[in-house]
């Protein structure tokens, strides 16, 4: 993946307004996590791939290279996702805007929340946020990006 730049926050909200499922599954996160199996195996990333609700882990991979810390990092971009209902690369954005970052100001343990990119939420219309998509591994905007890329994918 070429190296990218850190989107805009209204590029950051157009993601979000655009990737709403109908319905979403147990089938629709494998589905979701080989899409991005298959674009990480395709540019040989070391990436963690993981798709979760608040209550259970639907789908979880990590691919050759991926590093231990990259599980933290999904679980703590993926938290973050579930408690403030936007992608962690926009919450960073948001807060950056604001001169905040995670910690004591904002109210979010930094061992358990990160606003780095890469854990975009999934949405359902009509039901809000009812998980997230987490990649950890590349730099923030390619893990948001193949993300993106593979909820694209899987809602055409």
């Amino acid at each position: 993946m070429a190296q990218i730049e850190i989107p805009s926050q209204e590029e950051l909200e157009a993601h979000e307004a655009e990737l709403v499922f109908t319905a979403f599954d147990e089938n629709t996160a494998i589905a979701v996590g080989m899409a991005l199996v298959e674009a990480g195996r395709a540019i040989r990333a070391p990436i963690v791939i993981d798709i979760r609700t608040p209550n259970r882990t639907l789908f979880h991979a990590a691919l050759p290279g991926a590093a231990p810390d990259n599980d933290s990092w999904v679980r703590r971009k993926s938290n973050f996702v579930l408690r403030m209902h936007c992608s962690s690369m926009l919450g960073g954005v948001r807060f950056k805007a604001k001169g905040k970052t995670v910690g004591p100001e904002t109210g979010l343990d930094v061992t358990e929340y990160a606003a780095h990119g890469g854990s975009v939420p999934i949405r359902v219309a009509g039901a809000g946020v009812v998980g997230a998509a987490t990649v950890s591994g590349l730099s923030q905007p390619e893990d948001h990006q193949m993300v993106v890329e593979a909820l694209r994918a899987v809602l055409r």
